[in-house]
């Protein structure tokens, strides 16, 4: 199985994606997860609404201000598999391999975890009908499920995203409005503190001052995850340098907003102790559901729910396969992985992907997986970050059809409260996160076994469009 390099004619991805169905993979990639569910742990946390609103609000601004740092980056090297190529531009083959090797472990574990709560939510749908053995075994039906889908073309995955983002929103609204309008609830909920809730599943090292906002800060960026997503896909998305800065731009603002007025909508249907005491396999959508609608109603919300969550898959599957793909484009995975089938598509590295997903889903838990996997994924968050200051010294004459907006001090306010989260939730989640950074250590071995076949290190090979 060779490890060399591929040469540039073995196969181009289609750049079928414009800027609606860009944006329709933003979203439906980041809408679906950690909105539905996280506000019980970020309640524990923090204790008061208030503070789980000021940790999304932060989230958000993070996550816009890294959205326009890595507009600039993916307009100026639209390729398959993103910030690996500007990793690798800026401080070479190894630091690329070590940000591939655990993003695709990260994209795996994300995957496992969306569908673990895919089946949270049909169980929500059932009224709890599911036995323990169905709650393990059917996460890898759904991903199975996702696998086959996403071995269809890449227009086809965009129109399905587009299609899902428009129900997710939907269901947001519905939410957001009938916990305002149809429960019986009081703005004097935001003056109340959940601290004395029973907090399921949450250590004591992550509840309440600054290790407990870190950790909020966590749950609250899973519910971002995903507003760099396009990047990755840098190689498929048609007039990159207009659409890339754009779609994460837009994506990012119009997410903070549905989040901010979602969120408010729970603590004002239910008591922060309400949502900090729910059982930890219920979602707190569920259950403001239950406040206006009645059980039936959020029995049939659940099913939207489902159609939210099995979205943010999909497309964790679109992009994840193309990780190991770019690895394999420069010789740092085995030849198979970048292989296209009939649809110009990664096959064989979207089975792989799903592969490592069902094997992580039968593994952790739905908390101790999106744990894991923000915390490895914001290591190198911040390093992509990075590279725009090292990019702008090392290719200065590069050409950059969006530059960020604010440079300097945009990139520098992302990195510093990059850093203050990673901190924080090596605080609040220590085990969790070395846990992350092993993960990230034994990629060492694994990228000697590549590179030793490979020629010097070029950085323009990072460069440009593929």
């Amino acid at each position: 199985m060779s490890s060399d390099p591929l040469p540039s004619h073995a196969g181009r991805l289609d750049r079928g994606l414009t800027l609606i169905p860009a944006i329709g993979v933003i979203l439906a990639n980041v809408i679906g997860t950690g909105v539905f569910m996280k506000a019980r742990v970020m309640t524990a946390n923090v204790g008061t609404p208030g503070l789980v609103l000021a940790a999304y609000f932060a989230g958000g601004a993070l996550a816009l201000a890294g959205s326009l740092v890595f507009g600039e980056l993916s307009a100026m090297s639209p390729r398959s598999g993103g910030p690996f190529n500007f990793i690798g531009a800026a401080y070479g083959r190894r630091m690329a391999f070590l940000f591939a090797w655990s993003r695709a472990i990260a994209y795996g574990a994300g995957v496992a975890a969306v569908a673990i709560l895919t089946v949270t939510f049909l169980n929500d749908a059932l009224g709890a009908a599911l036995s323990p053995l169905q709650l393990k075994l059917l996460p890898i039906a759904a991903i199975s499920v996702g696998a086959a889908f996403n071995l269809c073309s890449v227009r086809a995955t965009g129109g399905v995203a587009t299609a899902l983002t428009f129900i997710k929103i939907s269901i947001l609204l519905v939410i957001a409005v009938g916990a305002f309008f149809f429960s019986d609830g009081t703005f004097e909920h935001f003056s109340m503190t959940g601290a004395a809730g029973a907090a399921h599943g949450v250590p004591e090292s992550a509840r309440l001052g600054v290790g407990g906002f870190g950790a909020a800060m966590a749950g609250a960026l899973w519910g971002y995850n995903g507003w760099a997503i396009i990047a990755t896909l840098g190689g498929e998305v048609r007039e990159p340098g207009h659409v890339l800065p754009r779609a994460m731009s837009l994506s990012t603002s119009l997410v903070i907003c549905l989040y901010l007025l979602i969120n408010a909508g729970y603590f004002f249907a239910m008591t922060p102790f309400d949502v900090a005491d729910l059982p930890e396999h219920t979602t707190v959508a569920g259950a403001t559901i239950q406040r206006f609608a009645g059980r039936g109603a959020a029995s049939l919300l659940s099913v939207g729910l489902v159609i939210c969550a099995y979205g943010t898959m999909h497309v964790a599957l679109l992009v994840g396969a193309r990780v190991p793909f770019a690895m394999a484009r420069q010789g740092l995975a085995p030849a198979c992985f970048s292989k296209l089938n009939s649809k110009n598509v990664p096959g064989v590295s979207v089975i792989a992907v799903a592969a490592s997903a069902i094997a992580l889903a039968l593994s952790g838990t739905f908390d101790i997986l999106t744990d894991l996997t923000i915390f490895v994924l914001w290591i190198f968050v911040g390093l992509t970050g990075t590279t725009v200051f090292a990019l702008r010294r090392k290719f200065p004459d590069a050409p950059r059809p969006y530059r960020v907006f604010g440079y300097p001090a945009v990139p520098v306010i992302f990195l510093l409260a990059t850093a203050f989260m990673l901190v924080s939730m090596l605080m609040a989640t220590p085990v969790r996160c070395l846990a992350g950074f092993g993960m990230i250590l034994v990629g060492l071995p694994v990228y000697s076994v590549f590179a030793r076949r490979l020629p010097p290190d070029d950085p323009e090979s990072w460069m440009g469009a593929e």
